[in-house]
């Protein structure tokens, strides 16, 4: 079987071009054929690591030192005739008559027997210039139906409602979907992402290491993670803090770590692939997420033998982890104190948290791709 999975920006970093290469790896493995589908390509490399086994095929170059560079193409500059998917307008590489065309043409001539669409617009292409009969369309959910603002919501879930199938990465965020499109609602349904086990030794958990990885934007509320290590840093000196990761906040998580005054114990480490040997090196994970669909940072923090606090979070944390038995989950409510709380709780008690990460990699186990 071939399958394609079109990506907006396969060659970025992020949660869903982490997914899409986990997943095309697993199902190469299995013996079909795959193929990522990029809509933009704005450098020479993908940032994270694709199986050899599967192909990436982008459908616009963007890189300004290519010689077939089409940022000057009078399409680019044409505003796309597809609804406006607020998650890519305002970015760099923006929807335009040429991405309109250039999906179109891939969608009509593909020779695939399923096309995966991974974010909003391009479910709007897919059920738009789709061929029904040839391939099985199936659009893929990695935000939240939550996130989108109110005229996406509507256009995606129009869109969907043609789709051969829906799929979602948490079990609540399937059941809010069938709830938003009833008459979908037999075709929606949720597939946590794969995460396979890394080839790393796991942690010993004597680190006295706290680590975070992902996008540094505000949805992430490292801001509170800061905070919340600024209230236990003074009693416990000889533990640090690494944030891993890059985006548009990283100058306002600086400045806050520099008026905090924890130069000596809080790193800003920058963007790292792969990311498991930064885990491993932890005797702690924290995801302070105000939002999470699924938590692929969590499973990977986990498969490194490495207990996760999470905030509560909507929704994927909570569908994962364990409270006391893996991690611990921390509500929303209790904020930068109860983080830190959380935090100290397990810094000052090794047996637990020793006890904590002897389950990790068991449950990091039902996220590997042979079970998934």
């Amino acid at each position: 079987m071939k399958i394609a999975f079109l990506v907006y920006n396969a060659y970025g970093m992020g949660g869903t071009v982490r997914a899409t290469a986990n997943t095309g790896a697993a199902l190469a493995g299995l013996g079909h054929q795959v193929e990522v589908v990029s809509v933009y390509r704005a450098r020479d490399d993908p940032l994270l690591p694709f199986s050899p086994e599967v192909r990436l095929r982008p459908l616009v170059d963007w890189r300004a030192d290519s010689p077939g560079c089409e940022r000057s193409s009078p399409r680019a500059g044409a505003p796309s005739t597809m609804w406006t998917d607020t998650g890519v307008a305002s970015g760099p590489m923006p929807p335009s008559r040429l991405t309109d065309e250039r999906i179109a043409a891939f969608l009509r001539t593909t020779d695939a027997d399923v096309v995966v669409s991974t974010r909003p617009v391009l479910t709007g292409h897919l059920a738009r210039d789709g061929r029904r009969h040839r391939y099985l369309r199936i659009g893929q959910e990695h935000l939240l139906l939550g996130r989108h603002a109110g005229h996406v919501r509507v256009h995606q879930n129009r869109a969907l409602a043609g789709l051969d199938a829906f799929v979602t990465v948490s079990r609540t965020d399937a059941a809010e979907y069938r709830a938003a499109v009833p008459r979908a609602a037999d075709r929606i349904t949720a597939i946590p992402n794969c995460v396979p086990a890394p080839d790393v030794v796991p942690s010993d958990g004597r680190s006295k290491v706290i680590v975070a990885a992902g996008r540094l934007v505000g949805l992430k509320r490292y801001d509170l993670l800061i905070d919340a290590f600024a209230g236990i840093a003074p009693r416990h000196p000889d533990w640090s803090l690494r944030i891993h990761g890059r985006g548009h906040k990283a100058r306002e998580l600086r400045d806050q770590v520099d008026a905090l005054g924890l130069q000596e114990q809080v790193r800003l480490m920058g963007p790292v692939s792969p990311i498991d040997p930064e885990w491993a090196k932890g005797a702690l994970a924290a995801v302070t997420s105000s939002r999470e669909a699924f938590g692929m940072t969590v499973v990977e923090a986990l498969h490194c033998g490495v207990p996760v606090v999470s905030t509560d979070c909507p929704h994927g944390p909570g569908e994962i982890l364990t409270h006391d038995h893996d991690g611990l989950l921390v509500p929303m409510a209790d904020g930068a104190d109860g983080f830190a709380a959380a935090l100290e709780s397990l810094i000052e008690d090794p047996a637990r948290r020793a006890r904590l990460a002897a389950n990790t990699r068991r449950t990091a186990a039902d996220y590997a791709p042979e079970r998934i």
